[in-house]
């Protein structure tokens, strides 16, 4: 398939994914069946009709308005849909039409969800993480099998351990990390570490960066304290894809300023 070709098929899937990354988001933490009953408008409780479940373009059509009670519809719904289609177009551009693919996208998908709801409620739902563990194997499974990446899977597994390692470590400490933070380490390390170890220790390294530059950024503007408990999967998601997508460049970048050239 060309590339072009690629971009638009994964972009509509996006949408179409970030649409049910909204039911997941809102009914997850509630724990409410993902199947019934319909999605409807959470004022007035009418089924949202087919016509007016299209990603995107209905909310626009709608003004962002329930079509009965006339009650604001968030904008975060659209945001979901659009944002979780570049994500994957993104992911897209960078893998290709390679065994990798399907196994990006769902990591792609899962971080949607999961950074909108640990913003939400400061949880990261066992429903969606620990599934994603044997699911992420399953998919990664074809391109070891295709390829004889034995290599990169042996890589990834031992990076899950390592990245687990060091947050049961931190999770030990006073005010240290959450429990959620703790059971997605090692499916972060996973996925990082079939890239290289680099990507592991980037994507690490910038999660805290992240989670640094805004907490600082709370407490100067007085919107937190010292006390305060901030979600810290986000940030966790973040630097996993920064590495995902630039963790070669950035790690031949500081190289060259350690071994500066003649």
């Amino acid at each position: 398939m060309p590339q072009p070709a690629l971009l638009v098929v994964v972009a509509l899937l996006g949408l179409a994914v970030g649409s049910f990354l909204n039911v997941v988001i809102y009914r997850v933490p509630r724990d409410e069946s993902l199947s019934h009953p319909r999605s409807h408008c959470p004022a007035c409780g009418q089924p949202v009709r087919n016509r007016h479940n299209i990603p995107v373009l209905s909310w626009l059509l709608l003004r962002g308005r329930c079509a009965d009670c006339q009650t604001p519809i968030s904008a975060r719904y659209p945001l979901v849909e659009a944002g979780t289609a570049v994500l994957f177009v993104a992911v897209a551009a960078r893998f290709g039409l390679s065994w990798e693919l399907p196994a990006y996208l769902y990591l792609a998908a899962i971080s949607v969800a999961l950074a909108a709801i640990d913003l939400d409620v400061m949880r990261l739902p066992d429903k969606i993480v620990l599934p994603s563990y044997a699911v992420a194997l399953a998919l990664m499974a074809p391109a070891v099998i295709a390829e004889h990446t034995w290599s990169a899977a042996g890589r990834a597994l031992l990076a899950a351990a390592v990245l687990y390692a060091g947050y049961s470590l931190l999770s030990a400490m006073p005010r240290g990390m959450g429990g959620g933070d703790l059971k997605l380490s090692p499916l972060i390390g996973f996925y990082l570490g079939w890239l290289g170890w680099s990507s592991v220790l980037i994507g690490a390294f910038s999660a805290f960066l992240f989670g640094g530059i805004v907490g600082a950024a709370l407490m100067l503007t007085r919107r937190a304290t010292r006390k305060t408990r901030i979600p810290f999967g986000p940030y966790m998601l973040a630097g996993a894809f920064l590495a995902v997508f630039a963790g070669a460049p950035i790690a031949q970048w500081y190289s060259s300023l350690l071994v500066p050239t003649v």
